[in-house]
């Protein structure tokens, strides 16, 4: 597999597993957004450090001697790049979980196509990535697609800005986030996370659940929905600048919104049909220089 396809299929794999979240999120909607929270971040750091302790010793030495080697402006980058990972992910989990449990399905899925376009103008505006002038037409397409989704309901753009903005900047965090093993970087934000929520975990957290349905949900949560898919992200994110895994996040809410229909029998109007077609083809139209070999993109080193 040529190396900038194993970019697209880790990325596209990650953002389809997403998509189907729905399916694992919804059958817990009877217990509290932030009891989903805990349990799914603090189940994330416990897997998560085990791997590495067991299987990343090595590794682990050599990214500690690097850190140590790094000048102090770099060691308080590296520092605040994966501090402000875990807290963007926590912030984004809770108000994903909140929305998908208790608004519904198609808010959470317009979050998500709200992302691309967040993440590509910030990524033209923080990291200066260029952008073509077809580039600039998908975006457009893309905007033309969400003001017509948030036309029949405001609040729902709200709700969706609010997860779409949250992910876009842990995504151009992690765009400057290099030279350090993925898993290790991961780990570390995990951590992060959760020390962000014990404090809070005694004084919010209801009566521990009993139920084998929460605590297998969550841990398909933990392992199939978050974990792999977010060390996937990571390793595409090695060689596709933001603004092409942002557009190629709108995989996802495509997905979910498929499910919002068949499956959680959600009303979807022909008007909303339309925007999702619009933005389907401003996604093919922002990667058709790549996908079809037109261009190739610019590669970026690890």
């Amino acid at each position: 597999m040529k190396p900038l396809l194993r970019f697209y299929v880790a990325a596209l794999t990650a953002y389809g597993i997403w998509g189907f979240f729905s399916l694992v999120l919804k059958p817990l909607h009877a217990y509290a957004s932030v009891d989903i929270l805990f349990y799914r971040v603090f189940l994330c750091a416990v897997v998560m450090s085990a791997i590495v302790l067991l299987f990343k010793r090595k590794v682990l030495k050599e990214n500690v001697a690097l850190f140590k080697s790094l000048s102090s402006v770099q060691k308080r980058k590296v520092l605040w790049l994966n501090i402000g990972g875990g807290v963007l992910l926590t912030a984004n989990w809770f108000s994903f979980i909140y929305v998908m449990n208790h608004i519904n399905v198609k808010a959470t899925s317009l979050a998500y196509l709200v992302c691309p376009i967040l993440t590509t103008l910030l990524a033209w505006v923080i990291l200066k990535e260029k952008l073509s002038k077809q580039q600039w037409l998908a975006i457009f397409l893309s905007i033309v697609g969400c003001v017509i989704l948030s036309y029949s309901n405001l609040m729902d753009m709200v709700f969706s800005l609010i997860i779409g903005l949250s992910y876009a900047l842990y995504l151009i965090a992690q765009r400057q986030n290099t030279g350090f093993d993925k898993l290790i970087l991961l780990s570390s934000q995990f951590l992060c996370a959760a020390l962000l929520l014990l404090p809070f975990y005694p004084i919010y957290s209801a009566t521990l659940p009993t139920a084998f349905d929460f605590y297998f949900y969550i841990s398909i949560i933990a392992i199939g929905f978050t974990i792999i898919p977010l060390f996937l992200n990571l390793y595409a994110l090695k060689g596709l600048n933001s603004s092409t895994a942002g557009m190629l996040l709108n995989l996802n809410p495509l997905i979910a919104f498929a499910l919002a229909f068949f499956v959680f029998r959600e009303e979807i109007s022909l008007l909303q049909i339309s925007a999702y077609v619009i933005i389907f083809a401003a996604v093919v139209v922002f990667n058709a220089s790549s996908l079809f070999g037109k261009r190739k993109l610019r590669m970026v080193n690890a």
